[in-house]
Formats: C-alpha cells, structure tokens, sequence
C-alpha cells in the first residue's frame, strides 16, 4: 500500500520552482540503502534503532553533533558555539546559532517556517518525559536536569487524571535568557550529558508542527535538516528533498583531514556549504543479496559488506580489495564498531528469567554451550572480537584480551551439561523449548540453525521466532520476548552507555531490554554517572562488567569491524555508524555512473 505520508503545496510549490530552474538530467540524486525494513516512525522521541536514527537524522537536527573528519569529537550544530560551564559541569550555557529555520510547512502561518529559538529547546527535551510519547528515551536525561523529573511526573499525573501535558509548565533547570541563549543546569555534573545533546532523540522539533499533524507527526517530519521528506513507504522506501533554505554548514576544512583521507579525495570539498544533492533517496532491504546486487549494477553508492559476498571483493586471507574489484573505481573503508553483539534473556521470564543460583545456571549452560568463534568465522568472516562483558573494544573497562575474570564463553560443553544439572535439568531433561526471536533476512536464518545445533549438543531445544526487525524491537519493548538476538552500537565513546542497558530504571521499554533488576549494580550505576574518567572509575565500571557476566542475562560478546564499498560515483564518503548526519557531506558524481 503506497501512502504519501507528506506533500504539502509548500513542498510542492518549492520542488516545482527548484526543476523549473534546472533540467531533469541537472538534478544530483543520491541512492544509498537502509539494511532492514527501516524506520518503525519519524518522530525521534520515539526513535529507538540505527534505522530512526538513519531517517530521522536527514530531517532533524541536534544541538551538538559528532565531526565528519573526527567522529569522536562533538561539535556544534544548532549552537553558534560549544556550550560552556564555569562550575565544573553543573549549569551549561547555550547560544542557538543565528538564521537557523525549520522547514516550510502547512503548519506554520504562511506555510512559512520561522526560526529556532530558545522555547524549542525546552519543549523538545520536555517531549522525551510526556507518557504520550511511549517514554522510550526518558532514560537519557531521567534524574539529569534540576526540576525535570518532578514536572514530568506531575504532567503525567495529570494525564492519568484524564488532563493534559502541560508544556507552558516551569522547570526549573531550564532558564531563559533570551531567543537565542539559555543555560541548563543540572542537579549535578553528568559526564554524558553533552553527549546526549548530540543523540538523535533530542533533535530539535517545533511545537506547532506536533500539534497540528497530532498522531500523524511521526509521519510528517518538520526540523532543521539538510533534506525534507518527500514520501515515506514505510518497510520499502524514503525520499527526501534539499531543504532550499538550510542554514550554512559546511564541508570539514583540508586540515582536518588525515593523510589517508586526503589519499582518498576526502578533502576536495573543503569549505563548500551542504548539501551537495538535490535528493536523497533510501531503499529498505530486508535481505542482503538484492541490495548486494544493487551495489554491483551501480544503483546505490555505498553498502556494508555481507559476510557472504566478502569474497567477491577481498581476498578472504589479506582482506585486501580484488584487483578485479578495483578496476571498476570501488574503494573500500573499514570502520571498526562500538559494537555489543549479543542474544539476550528476559529477566522476568518465568523459565529464563530469575536471580536464584538455579536460574543463573541454567542462563549460563545456555552461554557454555555456544560457540562464538564459530558464529565469527562462518558469518563474520572472522571480521569479529570476541570479548567477556558488555563493554566493547577501545573504551575503558573492555577486558585486557577480550578475556574478563569471569567468563561463560563456551563452548565448554562438560560445564554447560555440569550447570544445567544445577539448573534442575540433568541432560536437558524437563527443560521446555526456548524462544528465540531475531530478525528476518541476511544471514539469520543460518545463524539460528547453528545455535539450534549447538544448543542440541546439550539438549537444549530452541524454537526461532524470525519476524521484521520492527516487530522483533516491539516484541522486546513490550517484554514478549522471552530469548531475542540483535546488536548495541555505543550512543557515545564511553562504556557507562553500555552498562546503562543493565540499569533497572531502563527496563523495556527503555534500552535495558533485558529487565536487569540488581540493586547494587544500580547504586554503582549512579555513582558512575557523576564521576569523570579517572582509573577508580575504570574499577567501578570493571566492577559492573563481573557482576552482570555472573548474572548471565544475555550471551555474548562480539565486535564487528564493518566493511563498506563505495561506487566511484559516490564523493566524499568516509561511512561511520556513530551518527547518520554525515549523509548531507556527500555529492555525486553522475558521469561516472
């Protein structure tokens, strides 16, 4: 079913003055791909995946955001400069960047979109704590900013009381100084907090737009952004159009730029304002080997590598690009990945849930019995490290060698049969059959066929549920899913982002899908946040590691290193997975298609 989810005459009006100025053949279009079924919404309160985030990020715009040249380093993106704080991180001072307008729309007087002021601010951090919005997100500034919560759980009082959400209500951390400068103080110095500023979900929204399209909004994105959607196919496509009044940002200077970035050309736009193109355009992929296809007719100008098509670009031992390869212009960048691959356990599940030792054991046989090197060598091409712990590679508190003190990395079939003894389930006798929920396409379906023979080495039975990946975040939010398989790429450079997922005020459905409930890892969860990185962190957070590895709620863990290929036509790309704003740095070039 086709829905044009958004063409206002505004839009319309602009796009049929942007085509009367140039010829058909003149416009820049850019053909990337989505791999999944995409987007669930496009309202970035409720954004919880890479696939809203990839979306939303085209047409939304956060205060900070991470450098194209640098992506571990903030920047300013709304703001005319980084925020400041003369006491050490309690009350931050902001001044909104001048000229900055949201996107022509039916909603505005005129169909004229007006500029961003301080009010937006407010009213955008203030929608991630109204229950009307599903709360997804609140765990990223819950207990942060002085007087927030209490407001919060006084407007959805008011909501349970048959009232509304009060947005015109006071906070106290947030003060006005004028249109364009604000400060935001905190009830105590958060070291995340600047990061958040930079997450997708605190993009800036204007009142009126969520007001006049009600429901609708997630569908009808108006923002700041580079582009504005065009249509929306949800689970096939999306198309946005150049915002023809973006403000000015422009492409990183050369001296940002490493050497092996200016050996790429990576440079050659330095100082030019963006967008390059005239459209973006995205197909969803549920499956690999249309979109691989897709990227060898030239149709899309880059694409992750799916490991079962890695040999038809690289050679297998070197993991150098084929000669072959090369002559047809693809280059390729490899992008190392905060990256938390695991198959996770409902806590609250009656069979696998649970803190008695008999139930840890029964988690951790479950652990024992999978063999992660084989998953990484036969899906991965061996692309993989494999790591004790939720903490991934190159961020403090990952274990020396991937090795922790504690482990259940299997396969270490006599232990697992020794724990499901413990469990009360002696050569898997009694045990029911467990659920397993992933998502369909790619190579999952392969992937649950060595875990079902793997677990049977034990006698485990395991019953996949393979659905959308949609349905399969719906299932884990609303805590149906009893074993469910996906992937956590760190939301900023800092393991307390990791460990955030274990924290039991971030149960379903916030990010602690798991429904890990452990009062003294809570405490030291807390006392991490105000704490900036110093070696007795590092302990507290090596701390946490052991504790939640004892405890098993999920197995794991792996991190990838994602290999991307790029079509000669496509300029300027340097892919990263650690924000998806970087899409308006590209350009096309059409005669080499």
């Amino acid at each position: 079913m086709n829905w044009n989810l958004r063409r206002t005459a505004v839009l319309l009006a602009t796009t049929t003055a942007m085509l009367a100025a140039a010829p058909a053949w003149a416009q820049k279009v850019l053909q990337l791909p989505i791999r999944t079924d995409g987007p669930k919404s496009l309202d970035p309160v409720v954004g919880s995946t890479t696939y809203d985030n990839m979306a939303c990020a085209q047409m939304y715009e956060t205060l900070l955001v991470y450098k194209y040249s640098d992506p571990y380093t903030l920047e300013p993106l709304l703001l005319a400069e980084m925020p400041t704080s003369e006491d050490n991180g309690k009350t931050w001072r902001f001044r909104l960047k001048d000229g900055v307008f949201f996107h022509d729309d039916e909603c505005f007087p005129g169909g004229k979109g007006r500029q961003v002021v301080t009010e937006d601010v407010f009213y955008s951090l203030k929608r991630i704590f109204d229950k009307n919005n599903e709360l997804k997100n609140e765990w990223l500034l819950k207990d942060t900013i002085e007087g927030l919560d209490k407001y919060a759980a006084e407007q959805n009082a008011a909501i349970d009381a048959g009232g509304d959400f009060d947005y015109d209500g006071q906070v106290s951390g947030f003060r006005k100084i004028d249109d364009y400068e604000f400060e935001i103080v905190l009830q105590q110095p958060v070291y995340r907090f600047l990061y958040v500023l930079a997450m997708f979900q605190t993009s800036i929204v204007p009142r009126e737009a969520v007001e006049y399209y009600g429901d609708r909004f997630a569908f009808n994105p108006v923002g700041t952004g580079p582009f504005v959607l065009d249509e929306w196919i949800p689970k096939k496509s999306l198309t946005a159009d150049a915002n023809p009044n973006y403000h000015e940002v422009l492409y990183p200077a050369e001296d940002e730029w490493s050497r092996d970035d200016r050996r790429n050309r990576l440079h050659r736009a330095a100082g030019q304002a963006v967008p390059f193109v005239d459209r973006i355009e995205f197909t969803m992929f549920v499956e690999d080997q249309p979109m691989w296809l897709r990227f060898q007719s030239g149709d899309i100008g880059l694409t992750q590598v799916p490991a079962e098509y890695f040999e038809q670009a690289f050679d297998g031992r070197t993991k150098r690009l084929l000669p072959e390869t090369r002559q047809r212009g693809v280059r390729h960048e490899i992008v190392p990945l905060l990256d938390f691959i695991f198959r996770g356990f409902n806590m609250e599940d009656e069979l696998l849930g649970g803190y008695t030792p008999e139930k840890r054991a029964l988690r951790q046989a479950i652990h024992l019995a999978i063999d992660l090197d084989e998953f990484s060598e036969t899906f991965y091409q061996g692309n993989t490290i494999q790591y004790d712990g939720p903490i991934p590679p190159r961020l403090q508190g990952h274990p020396e060698g991937g090795d922790g003190p504690v482990s259940y990395r299997g396969p270490n079939l006599q232990l697992a049969r020794q724990k499901l003894a413990e469990a009360g389930y002696p050569d898997g006798e009694g045990l029911p059959p467990i659920k397993f929920y992933t998502s369909r396409g790619g190579n999952n379906a392969e992937q649950v066929e060595m875990m079902k023979r793997q677990l049977a080495e034990v006698n485990i039975n395991l019953q996949p549920e393979l659905v959308d990946f949609s349905t399969l975040i719906e299932f884990t939010n609303n805590k149906k899913a009893p074993m469910f398989g996906f992937a956590w790429s760190s939301d900023y450079p800092d393991a307390e982002n990791n460990l955030a997922l274990f924290y039991s005020p971030n149960e379903s459905p916030g990010s602690n899908h798991y429904n890990y409930k452990r009062p003294e890892f809570d405490a030291l969860y807390e006392q991490i946040l105000t704490m900036e990185p110093s070696p007795e962190r590092t302990a507290i957070y090596e701390q946490m590691r052991d504790m939640v590895i004892e405890d098993t709620p999920y197995i794991g863990s792996m991190a990838r290193t994602r290999y991307y290929l790029i079509n000669e036509w496509l300029l300027n790309a340097k892919p990263t997975e650690r924000y998806y704003s970087w899409f308006k740095f590209l350009d096309v070039d059409d005669s080499k298609r």
